[in-house]
């Protein structure tokens, strides 16, 4: 990046606080909704809250239910830029600015992303856009002392649009420097670049269909991936609106978060558990091919939305909440699938907030969790029986090194390698006979109806009595 710098950048400190009651927004036109999506991002990045659970009707933002259709839709559109390009927007406003703004809570910080998400990207006017932030900064005693400020900044950035866009361009930029670094030493740069790229691109809507994926890629308007998944582009009413819905025909998934259900084989009649197992879209799979399913999960709340699934789709299975480090189920299991919780980096393209509220010392935190769930999923499982273990993560910590790990101390168990057949996507298994996807997976023109969650997963197989093989 060049050394040069818009000249006349504000300074952070031009300015002696002000007191007084807050402005109601009433006064702005479309304040409320800039203001939820600035109070929003904060919650997110400092909070370190997932951003579903944010913008959900009935646990997220309070003041969210009070917008009207429109407003919702702007509010979320703004925050996925905000993340999306969360590294770019900072750049711009080092740029900008002089000195860091030394106000604690970020809040002004939060304002200038959300109006600078609208200048650089999006179809807002510049002006309304400047001005609403504005308003924002002057509604609180805590901001309000930075208004000259938020306003010298947001003209420099709408006059200086394009230029500053051009100076801090580079893919990488939307990556926190310590993930993408990891991906370059895991992927090379190459591929840590294309991964970033898709990261750029809001994800399309992927369709796990009970039964002829074809028929409803035609009635639905969208295109079969992976073989057998239906693919939609991006869907902007309600997903309880599409066809098929209440008739139970289809559940949500991404199409690689399909595969790892699949590497099971046949489980029709054979007595599967599905460990840390909602949202329940890989119980789904293992009900709908016939398996005899206990699903297990720690969160009680979570299986309660596990279970309205299943009842919406017509499929049952067993549903237990426990903690599979202290659970014992009496039984052994046939087949065993362990979605195992990880850092989640693999869904950076559906949760662009995961990139920013994960930190380097989680992955560790998580591997030790991971290491503990294997080790307690693998005594469950009957001699022959099948176990993969998954996780949607990027970092080989919570994959790639979980199974060798495991194999070296475990010589009862053996890798029953992933044929590319079984994917339907190419170059998505490892040398060392691994399902390994990548956001950047599944190629398709124009790039943005491409791409896949980032998942691994490993198919281990244990060894009969005798030793053999089996």
């Amino acid at each position: 990046m060049p050394n040069t710098r818009p000249p006349s950048r504000p300074t952070a400190n031009h300015r002696k606080p002000q007191t007084g009651r807050k402005v109601p927004d009433r006064e702005t036109p479309g304040l409320k909704a800039r203001k939820i999506a600035a109070e929003v991002l904060g919650r997110v990045i400092h909070g370190r809250r997932p951003l579903d659970e944010e913008l959900h009707d009935a646990r997220g933002h309070p003041d969210l239910h009070t917008l009207g259709d429109k407003d919702r839709a702007l509010v979320r559109a703004i925050l996925g830029l905000a993340l999306r390009r969360r590294g770019q927007i900072a750049a711009v406003l080092q740029l900008l600015l002089d000195r860091p703004i030394p106000e604690k809570t970020g809040a002004v910080m939060n304002i200038l992303h959300v109006a600078g998400a609208q200048i650089l990207f999006m179809e807002v006017p510049d002006r309304a856009a400047v001005d609403i932030a504005v308003a924002d900064a002057g509604r609180d005693p805590v901001t309000r002392r930075y208004k000259g400020l938020v306003n010298a900044v947001l003209r420099r950035m709408s006059d200086n649009c394009a230029e500053l866009l051009e100076k801090t361009g580079q893919t990488w930029r939307n990556t926190p420097v310590w993930l993408f670094a990891g991906w370059q030493k895991a992927y090379g740069e190459d591929v840590a670049l294309a991964m970033a790229a898709m990261h750029q691109h809001e994800p399309n809507l992927d369709l796990t269909v009970k039964s002829d994926p074809q028929a409803w890629a035609e009635r639905l308007g969208g295109a079969l991936v992976a073989r057998d998944t239906v693919r939609l582009a991006q869907a902007s009413g309600r997903i309880e609106a599409l066809a098929g819905y209440d008739d139970g025909a289809w559940w949500v998934q991404d199409a690689a978060a399909s595969l790892p259900a699949k590497l099971l084989g046949d489980v029709a009649g054979k007595h599967v558990a599905d460990l840390c197992a909602a949202p329940g879209g890989k119980t789904a799979q293992l009900a709908q091919a016939g398996a005899k399913v206990t699903a297990f999960d720690i969160s009680k709340k979570r299986l309660a939305r596990l279970s309205e699934n299943l009842e919406r789709l017509g499929l049952a299975a067993e549903v237990v909440a426990a903690d599979l480090l202290e659970h014992d189920p009496n039984t052994l299991f046939d087949a065993i699938l362990l979605d195992a919780p990880c850092s989640a980096t693999g869904t950076i393209r559906r949760h662009p907030e995961v990139a920013w509220n994960r930190r380097k010392e989680d992955i560790d935190a998580l591997a030790e969790r991971q290491a503990a769930l294997l080790e307690r999923a693998a005594g469950w499982l009957a001699p022959d029986g099948t176990l993969v273990y998954c996780t949607c993560s990027l970092e080989p910590a919570e994959g790639e090194k979980q199974v060798e790990a495991f194999l070296a101390a475990h010589p009862d168990f053996r890798r029953a390698p992933v044929l590319e057949t079984e994917t339907g996507v190419p170059g998505t298994v490892t040398d060392a006979g691994d399902l390994r996807t990548l956001p950047s997976s599944l190629a398709r023109d124009p790039a943005a109806s491409g791409g896949l969650d980032g998942f691994f997963a490993a198919r281990l197989v244990r060894r009969t009595a005798t030793g053999a093989d089996g």
